[in-house]
């Protein structure tokens, strides 16, 4: 999604942009929804998606201590305290689709936009996105569609997103053309995201058991580009991406996984990213948890594309955190 989205809704911590609408059917309740739930929130086209299970994530004792140890902490608590909204204990599922913005396919970005189910108080949450906007003199405008008010607010740089309600258990927040899409899709003006055949199939390859996952397909215009570009080449063989992201025992697990058919180019795409592992590691020799990152992440050519792995250990990313604050 455009960075606008990520700027423009920063204003309540961690994004807590929405949207005001009635589903099709009866909506995922907060604390009761599914991913399969939040997956038929999203709109057939999209060429990517992405889930987040926040409840989880905000609940490792790691992030809590982060969220503690933040400049910004008190800002957090400030945010509870107007909205109501705890995000560590009121906020249970992100799903977020990507409808175009790739590479290739033009300059400003691209739409897309996310379901957040949780638990909340729209006229409260409304109220303080309006008082941060006019704080921060965002450019700030309502509008309607399908019967349903979209928010939208405009950066210094002319890039806009937006939010919307969708029910009293889950929210909608994107660019004003994402957000459409998930309108049309819960008033069931159009297929949702089970519908897409290839997406469907490319998150079957997802373990839906991990703290984030997604998939994206490459699109023909991007995978062009880089076959055109002698430095790019063998990239231009990925047709999709899928990703897990984990934490269990102290240790982060992230497993990608390029798809390609061409075993030639997939040896060549592990070799080359290889080559650029080692290259990192070279620093080593002055910061050896650098080193120590270098062997956590395996890069192999497998059957049908180029697998990425690493398993991080919060020792670890305790030192590099400490090695980048020395600077």
């Amino acid at each position: 999604m455009k960075k606008r989205i990520s700027i423009g809704l920063c204003i309540c911590v961690i994004g807590l942009a929405i949207t005001a609408c009635g589903p099709k059917g009866p909506a995922p309740s907060a604390g009761s929804a599914s991913p399969q739930d939040m997956l038929k929130m999203l709109p057939a086209e999209a060429q990517g998606v992405f889930f987040v299970d926040v409840h989880n994530a905000m609940s490792i004792e790691a992030v809590d201590k982060a969220i503690q140890d933040d400049d910004n902490y008190q800002k957090y608590l400030e945010f509870i305290e107007e909205t109501g909204i705890d995000p560590k204990k009121d906020i249970y599922y992100m799903a977020a689709a990507v409808l175009s913005g790739f590479a290739g396919q033009g300059e400003g970005g691209g739409d897309g936009a996310g379901v957040i189910n949780l638990k909340y108080d729209p006229e409260a949450l409304l109220k303080v996105i309006k008082e941060k906007a006019g704080e921060n003199e965002q450019e700030y405008r309502e509008t309607a569609y399908q019967e349903m008010a979209i928010y939208l607010m405009k950066e210094e740089d002319g890039d806009e997103g937006g939010f919307a309600f969708l029910d009293d258990s889950n929210a909608v927040v994107g660019t004003e053309t994402g957000i459409k899409a998930v309108i049309d899709v819960v008033k069931g003006q159009k297929p949702d995201l089970t519908e897409n055949a290839t997406l469907s199939s490319l998150l079957e390859k997802t373990r839906k058991d991990t703290l984030l996952w997604g998939a994206m397909m490459v699109p023909a215009d991007a995978s062009a580009q880089a076959e055109g570009n002698p430095m790019l080449s063998s990239l231009g063989a990925v047709k999709s991406v899928t990703m897990n992201f984990d934490y269990k025992n102290g240790t982060i697990m992230a497993e990608i996984n390029a798809q390609s058919d061409d075993a030639a180019k997939n040896d060549q795409i592990a070799a080359a990213l290889n080559g650029i592992k080692a290259f990192g590691s070279m620093a080593a020799a002055e910061k050896p948890e650098i080193g120590e990152l270098m062997n956590a992440i395996i890069i192999s050519a497998v059957e049908d594309g180029v697998k990425i792995s690493a398993t991080l250990p919060e020792e670890l990313l305790n030192k590099l955190k400490a090695s980048a604050e020395e600077k």
